[in-house]
């Protein structure tokens, strides 16, 4: 069975850090690109973050550049996300994607995990 598998998120305060996991089953994730999306409450999913194949990475945009990094761990079948210098603004629900040849877009994926919430207080 496919499946994407996120955790690792929860209630951490401003200014605090988390790292979140994707973990992959039924798939050799190595032969995907993984992307990290987020969904604010009341707002539309965003994109974050992009690991391609060959372990390059882009940003899809300006939100939570500079505090986030992205990497894969291709034995453990995982990639991960840090997210450093979190603010009130951050929480939302922080989702995997994956795609086969490139980046995934929000209407261009193969695989969307459930998701994992990060909440952050003031």
């Amino acid at each position: 069975q496919v499946q994407l598998v996120e955790s690792g998120g929860g209630l951490v305060q401003a200014g605090g850090s988390l790292k979140l996991s994707c973990a992959a089953s039924g798939f050799a994730l190595e032969s995907y690109a993984i992307g990290w999306f987020r969904q604010a409450p009341g707002k539309g999913r965003e994109g974050i973050l992009c690991i391609r194949r060959s372990g390059s990475t882009s940003s899809y945009g300006d939100s939570m550049k500079g505090r986030v990094t992205i990497s894969r761990d291709n034995v453990k079948n995982t990639v991960y996300l840090r997210m450093n210098s979190l603010t009130p603004e951050d929480t939302a629900v922080y989702y995997c994607v994956t795609r086969r040849y490139a980046c995934p877009l929000q209407d261009q994926y193969d695989y969307w995990g459930q998701g994992t919430q990060v909440t952050v207080s003031l």
